[in-house]
């Protein structure tokens, strides 16, 4: 019987603390191959390259670090690198949590969802660090228990799962929705030795709606949290009240 195929991959690059935890957990449930930025790749969403060449190196056996993004990885394992499709692909562990709208910046969520949408089962897994030194061993074995499960009982179609986990020993698991916050960028403005100016986009400062359903409630309280999320964005509960603008005057003519 053959063994199952689990691909793995992140956005904190091939070298990292996180990746290798998971490596070695799920090493156990079937073939692992790797397949992980050549650098750290965060907050580049869903993000192909398509404006420069891509390439692949080989660091071992099963193990490959592509120059591109976390859902190049995908698209380039599955078709250059793996013989067959993976029946699960885990993208993390990543340094630092996912939760809420910042799912909607992470690469590590947008490799799971690129598997999603090659109808294989996948998860992404994110860890609240800190500090460097930070053990990922509970959040790789707790993927582990997970992951085996899935190989034997699937996901539902177009679902994928969020998985972070809080820097403490969980008090347990919440199954929750998508949290939201209070979008507040930062900009830090600073000045070169010529002293034009040069600028770093820095962390969000905004606040989270602290709601006891969400990703981000669970965490701060010490839980596991698991949010499935799905590939169709639809507000389908909106549908009714835009159908408005369908009755919109459009004569085919632009404007001169």
């Amino acid at each position: 019987m053959m063994r199952p195929l689990i691909l793995l991959t992140n956005d904190d690059g091939i070298h990292a603390r996180g990746l290798r935890a998971l490596t070695r957990a799920l090493a156990s449930l079937g073939e692992v191959v790797v397949v992980a930025p050549a650098d750290e790749s965060s907050a580049i969403s869903h993000s192909l390259t398509i404006h420069r060449p891509v390439r692949i190196r080989s660091l071992g056996k099963r193990r490959f670090a592509v120059t591109g993004t976390p859902v190049d990885c995908v698209v380039f394992a599955l078709q250059k690198i793996t013989a067959r499709k993976p029946d699960l692909l885990v993208s993390g562990i990543n340094a630092g949590a996912n939760l809420g709208d910042d799912t909607l910046y992470s690469g590590t969520v947008a490799a799971a969802r690129e598997g999603s949408l090659h109808e294989i089962p996948s998860l992404a897994v994110s860890q609240v660090l800190l500090r460097e030194n930070a053990s990922y061993a509970l959040a790789a074995e707790f993927t582990r228990t997970l992951a085996e499960k899935i190989l034997k009982e699937g996901l539902p179609a177009e679902i994928f799962l969020n998985l972070n986990f809080p820097l403490q020993a969980p008090r347990g698991v919440k199954i929750t929705r998508q949290g939201t916050k209070r979008i507040q960028s930062f900009i830090a403005e600073k000045d070169d030795p010529r002293g034009k100016k040069y600028y770093w986009i820095g962390e969000d400062e905004g606040e989270w709606n602290v709601e006891p359903d969400t990703d981000y409630f669970a965490v701060k309280n010490g839980y596991i949290s698991i949010s499935p999320l799905q590939r169709d964005q639809t507000a389908y509960e909106a549908l009714k009240a835009v159908r408005v603008l369908s009755r919109l005057n459009f004569n085919g003519r632009g404007r001169k």
